[in-house]
């Protein structure tokens, strides 16, 4: 019988979303320690305590309330005993407004800084707010190739400014209980997405109230669009969408068939998708990794208590199995910072295999996937048995599903304005895709 490890600590970190910088969005003046984290910490006077500690500051969010940034904080301060961290920590809602403001005063806090999502990283890169470092990485020859191809995903203007520090993808969610009472079998780690749709007509069955659809995609444009981009080829930033036809057709076939449930009762009900693979309506579900810590907390508590599994996310036909879509928290550097060399040694820790390794055993998926890591999450309570569902979080390929782009945030509101008129019928497919070229031109002038 494997070894697991307790459950209330693993779960924490995949949870927490958030934001970063100093409380109420005031900047943090002499190196004074705001919020949780290192508490009594001396006064800093040019990066040193009175005890002459070099202090390196970084920001991070809902500290007191996750593992995710502190396990690395304590390993590194281990590690370097000359060194102090000072962790200047706010609510995750305060994020945007209060990171904006603290660099906005060019002070030397923060001098790391943990990225919440990808338009606020080319924010502060636009205004020069991080520092390049791209030197760094040329000088240690780090070797990006752990990461999968994302490190090189999140350059911006043909310039490094982060590293993966977080990580999440798709995996597709699978009930065994419903496939063992089907007699079918389980959705496999090397499945084309035609495969899936055949799979979720075959798992359908019963009518009304009782109904068990083959498998679910919620309301988000992303369980349609991410799978356009699978392969690499395309973005959802593109002159022309045309690359999307087919999978818009094949959203729509899943839902007219009664296959999934139809996005018009979803978005009238309010329905999560949460509670429709808790509550067994669906068989198979394409979700984030995040979705692992929600159904182990749910078995945990006794809410579920059904067998369920992952396997790998399906994979268009022209590629191969391994090829995944999500999102990144990166780490990086401020340029204002007035101790590059020690910030960059700390960013280069905090995504190296090691901090990965001490964040798997808090349950956070990280940015460097490897077996042993992946293995110390799977040794978790209510984790679902069998190496099948560990091999499932491998990938080969990964990316973004939406690319680093200055305007992402008003295409994204295009994009799902016009999802939702397709999903409803509204527009057909060509009319979505013509809209969409046009509105995403206007956005960048093309």
């Amino acid at each position: 019988m494997r070894k697991r490890r307790s459950i209330a600590a693993l779960l924490a970190g995949t949870m927490v979303c958030g934001a970063l910088t100093a409380c109420g969005g005031k900047p943090v003046q002499d190196g004074g320690a705001q919020g949780s984290g290192t508490e009594g910490a001396a006064q800093a006077q040019g990066g040193e305590t009175a005890g002459g500690k070099q202090v390196l500051s970084v920001t991070t969010w809902d500290n007191e309330s996750s593992p995710q940034f502190q396990a690395v904080i304590d390993a590194y301060e281990a590690e370097n005993p000359d060194v102090e961290i000072k962790v200047i920590d706010t609510s995750a809602d305060e994020y945007n407004n209060s990171l904006g403001i603290s660099l906005s005063a060019a002070q030397p806090d923060p001098d790391v800084i943990w990225v919440k999502d990808m338009g606020s990283m080319l924010q502060m890169a636009d205004k020069e707010q991080l520092m390049p470092i791209d030197d760094f990485i040329a000088k240690d020859s780090l070797d990006l190739s752990v990461y999968k191809g994302a490190a090189e995903q999140l350059m911006y203007n043909d310039k490094t400014y982060a590293l993966p520090y977080r990580n999440d993808w798709y995996v597709l969610y699978y009930n065994k209980d419903l496939f063992d009472a089907a007699k079918v079998d389980y959705p496999s780690n090397d499945m084309t997405w035609e495969e899936y749709q055949e799979l979720a007509e075959k798992m359908t069955s019963g009518e009304g109230s009782s109904k068990v659809y083959g498998s679910h995609n919620h309301t988000w444009q992303a369980l349609v669009t991410n799978w356009a981009v699978q392969d690499g080829e395309h973005t959802v930033v593109e002159k022309d969408y045309s690359f999307m036809k087919p999978w818009y057709e094949a959203g729509l076939a899943l839902q007219d068939g009664g296959y999934i449930q139809d996005y018009s009762t979803l978005k009238t009900a309010n329905i999560h998708y949460s509670s429709v693979f808790k509550n067994q309506q669906c068989a198979m579900m394409p979700m984030g990794t995040w979705f692992i810590a929600i159904m182990m907390q749910s078995q945990a508590e006794g809410e579920t208590d059904f067998n369920w599994g992952i396997a790998t996310i399906p994979h268009p036909s022209n590629v191969e199995a391994g090829y995944t879509v999500g999102a990144l928290t990166p780490i990086a550097i401020s340029a204002f910072t007035d101790q590059p060399d020690l910030a960059w040694d700390f960013v280069k820790f905090a995504s190296s295999q090691k901090a990965a390794e001490i964040l798997a055993e808090q349950g956070v998926f990280t940015g460097i996937p490897s077996e042993t890591v992946f293995q110390t999450i799977a040794a978790a309570d209510h984790f679902p048995e069998g190496e099948s569902n560990v091999e499932a979080l491998n990938y080969t390929h990964y990316a973004f599903d939406r690319p680093l782009d200055p305007q992402i945030e008003e295409i994204r509101t295009v994009l799902n304005e016009v999802h939702e008129m397709i999903m409803i019928h509204s527009y057909t497919v060509d009319e979505g895709i013509a809209e969409l070229k046009e509105r995403v031109a206007e956005i960048k002038g093309w």
